[in-house]
This record gives structure tokens, C-alpha cells and sequence, in this order.
């Protein structure tokens, strides 16, 4: 009901073409639960900037931050129906449309950052990114979201065997929620819009993100330990419906496609900036940091990184990321 709501709420707008004098504009309406103040959505007002002066104005971007047309899965679902154009989504919650990035969810798959950066670059990234036309979903860049670690109300985390018996809120990712119970904890899906009164409520114990989230989320302000383990590095993926693609001509398409690459390398620079402010503001505000013994975690969930080797296509697909 709520996704058919925000069709006919949309619609109007998303297929109108708005005309300014003789010249036509139009305008792709992008959506994400981020705070304006988050790093991803600064590279997204890039993209937007960039579009428009690559394209005289003739195309647009709007964004819709703080998930005001509902969470990343409604985003993706609106994406297929055509009634949204572009979203910005967690590689854990897309991995429920798109099996192929479940591979970002293996906690401790890549050896370090830069790792991390030439696999989303390089062909296994690109190769990803095509994985969804068959859903009507085409990936068009991947964001950094830098490493997800543990934060939580009453106590630090230390080593693995402190999660036990914890509520933790994860993504509705099935790996997030396999590495959690892996861990000896209990996991709890819960969107990221309803987790700051989750976490207020006692609903959950913490949950684990990355160091801007938890800081321009204001989860600090509940959860006061902060443990860098650094569990895994699950990309932002920027995401386009096939059916508006299908609707750019091929000069509209470069344009898009130039604003994209662009907006990528502007966010990680950005990133990198918002970790490392977002942290000391953090410890600022009274936030106690500690840096677990990661061994302990990585011998806790290992089993995972065999999860798919009944899957030919999948065990590659892992393969080709440790080889990398």
C-alpha cells in the first residue's frame, strides 16, 4: 500500500518534463535516508551540480534525503515500478534483489582499503554494478562507506565474546545477520530511520555502522562506546531504474555517466574528511573509543567466507576478490 501511495504521489512529477521557455529540462528525482550533512549525500549535490552545467540545465537531479520517500528496500522497489529514477542504497540491502553483493557482506574479505577501492574500480565492481538490469535495477557507481564497526549503550566491546547475548541491530542483509549470530549475538533488522528510538528504547543493545553514520545519525548521543573492529567495508551503491536509463537518449547518458565518475572521486575525498572529524566529535561529546582484537572476530566468523561454495558462480566471484 505504501509503495503504491508514493507511485501515484510521485508520478506526476517523475514523468513530467518541465519547460523553461523553449528549452526542455528534465529532472531525475534521486532518493536516501542520509542526513543532509553526510558526506554521501555532499557527493550526490555534486552530481546534481555537474549534471546540470554538463547539460546547460537541460537535465537535473532533486534529491530526497532522510528517507522522506521511505527506506532503502521501498527506494528499490519504486526504482522497479519506474516511479522513482535514481537511489542511493547500502550493497546490504541490495544484496535481497541482487545476490552478487553478498560479497561485501563477508566480514574481513578485503586485506585493507585500498583493497577495497581497486575491486570496486576494477572489473569485479563493473561486473557487480550489471548484475541488476535483470531486476531493472543498473548500478551506477559505488560510494565508499568506509569500515562497519560495533557501537553500543551499556558496555565496550573488547573482544568477540562481549556481543553474547546482545541485541544488535543489523541491515535487513542476510549476511549482516549471519555474522551477527555468528558472533553470539541476537540479531534485529531494523531500517535506519527507526533505529535512534530503537536504540533509545532499549529495543536494541547497539548496532554496527560506519563512523559517519553513527555520528550524523546522533546515535553517539545513546550509544556511548564505540568499538573499531571493523568488521566489514559494505559499500553505498548509487542506483538508476532501467526504465529511466531506457528514457535518457545517448547524450543524456554521457552527461550522467561523466557526473557519476565525478561525484565518486569528490565522496571519497569527502570521506575521508567526515571519518576522521566525525570521530573526534565523537570523542568530544563524550564517546569512549577502543580498538578490539580483530583475530578473535575474524576466527569467530570465518566460516562465512565458505558460505558460497556450493555456488560456483558465487565461490568465483570470491575467489576473484582475494586473487585481486
Amino acid at each position: 500500500m505504501k509503495i503504491k501511495m508514493m507511485f501515484f504521489l510521485l508520478m506526476p512529477a517523475l514523468l513530467l518534463s518541465s519547460c523553461m521557455g523553449e528549452q526542455k529540462v528534465k529532472t531525475l528525482r534521486l532518493a536516501h535516508s542520509l542526513d543532509t550533512k553526510h558526506p554521501v549525500h555532499e557527493a550526490m549535490v555534486i552530481l546534481g551540480e555537474s549534471l546540470s552545467k554538463k547539460s546547460g540545465g537541460k537535465l537535473k537531479v532533486e534529491i530526497y534525503p532522510f528517507g522522506q520517500l521511505g527506506g532503502e528496500r521501498e527506494s528499490l522497489e519504486l526504482l522497479q515500478i519506474g516511479s522513482l529514477d535514481i537511489a542511493k542504497v547500502s550493497a546490504g540491502v541490495l544484496e535481497n534483489f541482487i545476490p552478487e553483493y553478498k560479497v561485501f557482506s563477508i566480514p574481513y574479505l578485503f586485506r585493507d582499503k585500498q583493497h577495497t577501492l581497486d575491486i570496486y574500480d576494477g572489473p569485479v565492481g563493473k561486473s557487480i554494478l550489471s548484475q541488476g538490469e535483470k531486476f531493472n535495477l543498473q548500478g551506477l557507481t559505488f560510494y565508499d562507506a568506509g569500515s562497519r564497526s560495533f557501537y553500543t549503550k551499556t558496555e565496550p566491546i573488547n573482544n568477540a565474546a562481549d556481543l553474547k547475548d546482545m541485541k544488535i541491530r543489523v541491515m535487513k542483509s542476510n549476511m549482516a545477520i549471519s555474522m551477527v549470530d555468528k558472533l553470539g549475538a541476537a540479531p534485529t533488522p531494523i531500517s535506519f530511520g527507526e533505529l535512534y528510538t530503537a536504540l533509545q528504547q532499549g529495543v536494541v543493545d547497539g548496532a554496527e555502522n560506519n563512523i559517519p553514520s553513527y555520528y550524523t545519525s546522533k546515535h553517539f548521543e545513546v550509544c556511548k562506546f564505540l568499538s573499531i573492529d571493523e568488521h566489514t567495508s559494505v559499500p553505498d551503491v548509487l542506483v538508476i531504474g532501467t526504465g529511466t536509463l531506457d528514457r535518457l537518449n545517448e547524450q543524456e547518458k554521457k552527461w550522467l555517466y561523466e557526473a557519476v565518475e565525478e561525484s565518486k572521486y569528490a565522496q571519497r575525498i569527502l570521506w575521508d574528511k567526515s571519518e576522521k572529524e566525525s570521530l573526534e566529535l565523537a570523542q568530544e561529546s563524550g564517546v569512549k573509543v577502543n580498538y578490539p582484537d580483530k583475530k578473535s572476530f575474524q576466527q569467530a566468523t570465518k566460516a562465512l567466507l565458505n558460505t558460497f561454495n556450493d555456488d560456483p558462480k558465487m565461490k568465483a566471484l570470491v575467489q576473484s576478490i582475494l586473487e585481486n
